[in-house]
């Protein structure tokens, strides 16, 4: 094939201009910087959180550095009520939903005797039982447009193990799978399922361990560029599976974690 504009006409790389998404965990960490991401290639965004005003506060400075519509709403992604709402007010807002990052998630460490069934139980809840609500809230809306992009936030602790890490990895393994699964499912309909597989990246979530031997030793140590992770740096994975140039990405795991896995 002879090499033209015509034959291979390129894609405009990340630019959401005049598309929407949903953002759960939006209103910090990871949440908030692929939100902002988003905003930055012109999508509107709806920051979903449990805690409204951070939500507010969040899309408020979204809105005032892009120019874009930034709206929060408040939601527990593990009651079906609420996530079928988020998914109705988001079609009032927005006219469509075109993007789903499903990124509300929890961990809770321990050894596996010093943890209770409600620890296990909670993380389980909101991070797979969560994922899965809020994929099925977005599924007959992406389905009547025929397009979208589901992109769940899975974890490298979804694809190698760590000790004193079972409720986590354990969820984050069962996202891994529901994104393959989701994938398949969802691809008739042209709507692409895909995961990220962050790695240490310096949220709230992993503050309690930054400074400690192990997130020394561990974590930061098992990286080969031997540094936690900088929020802008999950920004560009977000852009990718959310715009034109991730269409042909179905099922995939998007592995973000300065080598960790590449050891």
């Amino acid at each position: 094939m002879k090499l033209s504009k015509e034959s291979l006409p390129g894609i405009k790389l990340f630019d959401l201009t005049g598309r929407s998404a949903i953002i759960t965990g939006g209103s910090k960490g990871l949440g908030q910087a692929m939100a902002a991401g988003l905003a930055s290639a012109g999508a509107n965004v709806m920051l979903v959180s449990r805690t409204l005003e951070e939500g507010e506060k969040a899309a408020e400075e979204i809105a005032s550095e892009f120019g874009v519509k930034a709206i929060a709403f408040a939601a527990d992604v593990v009651n079906e009520e609420q996530t079928i709402l988020m998914a109705k007010k988001a079609m009032e807002a927005f006219g469509r939903i075109d993007i789903l990052i499903n990124s509300a998630g929890i961990n809770i460490r321990g050894a596996i005797d010093e943890l209770s069934l409600e620890d296990f139980q909670k993380v389980m809840d909101i991070n797979v039982t969560g994922t899965w609500l809020c994929s099925k809230a977005v599924a007959p809306y992406m389905k009547e447009a025929k397009s979208g992009s589901i992109i769940n936030m899975a974890s490298t602790l979804g694809l190698v193990g760590l000790s004193n890490r079972t409720p986590y990895t354990s969820s984050k393994g069962a996202v891994v799978q529901m994104t393959r699964a989701l994938g398949l499912e969802f691809a008739p309909f042209q709507i692409n399922v895909n995961a990220i597989c962050p790695g240490p990246f310096l949220t709230e979530m992993n503050e309690p361990i930054a400074n400690t031997e192990e997130g020394k030793k561990f974590i930061v140590g098992a990286t080969a560029l031997g540094r936690w992770g900088e929020l802008k740096e999950i920004q560009g994975a977000a852009m990718f599976l959310a715009s034109d140039a991730g269409k042909y990405m179905v099922g995939s795991m998007l592995t973000v974690d300065g080598g960790w896995t590449a050891r």
